[in-house]
């Protein structure tokens, strides 16, 4: 027998370092687990061989290179893997009649090689962390955790309505966006063909009839001398390539710690979108770390998840103090409420799941209630951006037709005098 040192959580979520004496990795992986334990980190003593845990990515790992699968097909196949386990079929064989299903392409390779791995002596959650572009860190812990608890097939159907909400979520965020960017994009794209082509003709007839020009009208001509040619660049090019520039920026900046923490900072206080954003972050947290919890991860491992995958750098901080404070043997709701990222109300629903032992639940109340008020903010948005594009659409063509058409009127008058 070889001797492992590991690292785990305990049920209470603090940290066990101890030895073990197994004959594999798997075999010390198992015997942890039936100490009650959560592993996060197993090594064997005098050997260069390391077994990751769950959740823990092999070094060197990765099998084949393959690219990213659809949160679209990862649900649809965790929901017909949960269906085949609940018929009590083994493991191995519902990932194989999975993958024999599947047309050619990613999705099939990596079912292949999670069955592999799995024929191979490796745990399902081990065998997902080898594939981080199809598995996240939230899916292979929850995974391990109905691995230990035995209850694999409802552990997978709770993952299955997690992912359905979060990308039903996503895409009516998504959605109500399309919309007005398509319209601001095509109204932008007529304008700038206006100012370039039928202005410029204009002008001529303007200079050929020596008239005196309002000053609407020679703002307007000016705008258009810009666009067709301004310095250093012609004003068409800002235009075009100014919203790539923007955006390229805006990753740039979001590619830094700081910088996100930054630019989610601002996107809380704008107003209108920002409670949209606030609304969203919460519900995700909420359903995130709700559904871990009610999994059986322990409740820091369970925070360090949630901090990874909130999608928002504000809400990733007070998660690090909401864990830090638990991990001291504080509570929840203090760090929570002092970070002021949350409604009262959600700091006493949590306060409440705390003393009587639900919390799991709370949050995903508090997860079914934000979600309902961004598809309340949400049509509240899209409502209210129509008439508001319709008045700038407006005043843009009412700006244009009154700058051209009072020289024209000046023009008729002398000539008709």
């Amino acid at each position: 027998m070889a001797t492992f040192a590991y690292e785990a959580m305990n049920q209470a979520g603090q940290e066990v370092k101890d030895e073990i004496e197994a004959l594999s990795s798997e075999d010390a992986l198992a015997k942890i687990r039936n100490l009650g334990y959560f592993p996060t980190r197993i090594r064997e003593k005098g050997g260069a061989k390391k077994a990751a845990a769950p959740g823990k990515k092999k070094k060197g790992g990765g099998g084949f290179g393959f690219g990213r699968v659809s949160t679209k097909q990862i649900t649809q196949i965790t929901r017909q893997l949960s269906t085949l386990q609940d018929a009590g079929l083994p493991i191995l064989r519902s990932l194989n009649i999975l993958a024999e299903q599947q047309k050619p392409g990613t999705l099939k390779n990596v079912l292949r090689g999670v069955s592999e791995d799995i024929e191979g002596g490796a745990t399902l959650s081990e065998a997902c962390a080898k594939y981080p572009k199809a598995f996240n860190r939230l899916y292979v812990n929850m995974v391990a955790a109905g691995e230990t608890g035995g209850v694999l097939d409802v552990i997978l159907q709770r993952l299955a309505d997690f992912m359905e909400k979060a990308e039903k979520l996503k895409k009516k965020i998504i959605g109500a966006m399309i919309y007005p960017a398509v319209v601001v994009s095509f109204a932008m794209a007529i304008v700038t063909g206006i100012m370039i082509f039928v202005i410029p003709k204009f002008e001529e007839i303007f200079r050929d009839f020596d008239v005196t020009l309002p000053q609407v009208t020679m703002i307007l001509l000016g705008t258009s001398k810009w666009v067709v040619g301004g310095s250093p660049l012609p004003g068409w090019m800002w235009i075009v390539f100014g919203p790539v520039g923007a955006f390229l920026l805006f990753k740039l900046i979001r590619s830094s710690q700081g910088g996100r923490h930054v630019v989610d900072f601002v996107a809380l206080k704008l107003p209108i979108f920002g409670n949209l954003v606030r609304k969203q972050s919460v519900a995700r947290f909420g359903r995130t770390l709700g559904t871990l919890i009610s999994a059986g991860v322990p409740i820091l491992e369970a925070l360090k998840i949630t901090r990874e995958t909130s999608g928002n750098e504000v809400y990733a901080r007070a998660m690090e103090k909401v864990h830090d404070s638990i991990r001291e043997g504080e509570s929840f709701s203090a760090p929570l409420r002092a970070a002021n990222v949350v409604d009262g109300l959600v700091v006493n629903m949590i306060d409440v799941g705390e003393e009587t032992g639900e919390l799991d639940k709370m949050l995903l109340k508090v997860a079914d209630n934000y979600e309902e008020e961004v598809d309340v903010a949400v049509a509240s948005l899209v409502s209210l951006l129509e008439p508001i594009m319709v008045v700038m659409l407006g005043g843009i063509v009412g700006f244009i037709v009154i700058a051209l058409f009072m020289p024209l009127v000046q023009l008729i008058q002398s000539v008709s005098g």
